[in-house]
């Protein structure tokens, strides 16, 4: 494709002729950004949902388990303890542990492409949540009695964040925030 062919992003889509009905119709496309209010509300709205959540997620795994108190030892190899609830525990705690875990991970994949624009992405998305939840996961195993690091708690927060990226996050964030035009979108003048 030359660059005479390609087509401006803030230019108007050229309308098409439906071949069933012969009417004319917009292609689809990506669709403008929001109004600046409801971006602004959408914004405000995400904000309050992450300090909802920050406060949700502190006391999920900072505060002392009584129940785990007799754990003395962190899980640095993958897939341990996902294999250790699902071949030992009952099937109604490994399913709280595991889906407690994916779900805590959900609002990082929605949120994450609000507040931040240049996060969004499914790698970047990944990657900030591996950065964060680790962070929480060492803290929590520092600092807290009766809590230990867990790899797979960070490997089950991130897939919950991927999938709450592709299911809401995405589109979203699009809804939210105009498309970046990269470097490599823009035409040489």
């Amino acid at each position: 494709m030359t660059w005479s062919h390609a087509r401006r992003r803030d230019e108007e889509p050229r309308e098409a002729v439906r071949p069933d009905t012969g009417t004319k119709s917009r292609p689809a496309g990506p669709a403008h950004p929001a109004h600046p209010a409801v971006r602004a509300l959408a914004m405000l709205a995400a904000f309050a949902g992450t300090v909802l959540f920050s406060v949700v997620l502190a006391r999920l795994t900072l505060e002392p388990s009584a129940a785990s108190a007799a754990l003395v030892h962190s899980n640095l190899r993958p897939g341990h303890s996902i294999g250790a609830y699902l071949e030992g525990a009952s099937t109604v705690e490994a399913a709280r542990q595991l889906g407690g875990n994916l779900l805590l991970g959900v609002p990082f994949g929605v949120l994450l492409p609000v507040l931040l624009p240049p996060a969004r992405g499914l790698l970047r998305v990944a990657v900030v949540t591996v950065c964060l939840m680790t962070l929480v996961e060492l803290i929590q195993g520092a600092l807290v009695t009766g809590r230990v690091f867990d790899i797979d708690d960070v490997i089950l927060n991130t897939a919950g964040a991927l999938l709450g990226y592709l299911l809401i996050g995405l589109r979203l964030g699009r809804a939210v925030h105009p498309r970046r035009r990269h470097w490599w979108h823009r035409r040489p003048s």
